[in-house]
């Protein structure tokens, strides 16, 4: 599910990125400046409006999906803090006893 969330997440972010940048800025047009419309491809307002909800209705649903990935990722992990049990060490651990010196093998090879 998690690869499912963060493939729509990535396609949502780049979606929203050309959304974001097919908007007109407010009067950066050459035509603006003359009194004419530059925005006629959805009529002289229609544009905005419908723009303007389109990077909205992205907007949250990249929120959601945010949330939803920051979710699955922090289910079933402790904090780092105080560690979960099953990622804790043992209570007590056996202390180091060395071995007597009489049963130390030899440090050179056998024989010489």
């Amino acid at each position: 599910m998690t690869i499912v969330v963060t493939i729509l997440h990535v396609l949502i972010c780049l979606f929203l990125i050309f959304v974001v940048l097919i908007q007109g800025g407010r009067g950066a047009e050459l035509g603006a400046a003359f009194g004419g419309s530059s925005q006629t491809l959805f009529g002289s307002r229609g544009a905005a409006t419908f723009l303007g909800k389109l990077t909205t209705a992205f907007a949250a649903l990249f929120m959601v999906t945010s949330m939803v990935l920051t979710l699955t990722s922090m289910r079933g992990r402790g904090s780092i803090l105080r560690p979960s049990a099953a990622g804790r060490m043992p209570a007590r651990q056996m202390p180091f006893t060395p071995q007597p010196p009489g049963n130390v093998p030899p440090a050179g090879p056998a024989g010489k």
